[in-house]
């Protein structure tokens, strides 16, 4: 059976974050969010338990990771390891949209710092 889901028809997950974040995807192997952060908003830096890969599908902004960050925009992917301090903020003019895999699916909450 083929499933099919756009993330405009998925509820906003309650978040520590307080940003529209949907969950579009979730089983034991991978959780797949969907992030649509307004210019300015940002995440509160947090470690995920998972191995984080991030796919901006529109828009750009700033990714935090570890010590570094990084100027990024539309069609690029980058990856965060687990357990290391790491967050976004919309640095641009426009929505930032982007599609969060976390793989495995975390087992435990990730903490906010």
């Amino acid at each position: 059976m083929i499933i099919k889901r756009k993330w405009e028809d998925v509820a906003i997950k309650e978040n520590k974050h307080h940003l529209d974040a949907r969950e579009i995807y979730h089983d034991v192997h991978a959780q797949i969010m969907h992030l649509n952060m307004k210019p300015g908003e940002a995440l509160v830096p947090h470690k995920t338990p998972v191995d984080v890969v991030f796919y901006v599908l529109e828009g750009c902004g700033t990714v935090y990771i570890g010590d570094e960050h990084i100027e990024v925009e539309r069609d690029t992917l980058v990856e965060s390891p687990v357990n290391i301090t790491h967050y976004w903020k919309n640095t641009g003019k426009e929505n930032l949209r982007i599609m969060v895999l976390k793989i495995p699916s975390p087992l435990k909450a990730t903490p906010v710092l």
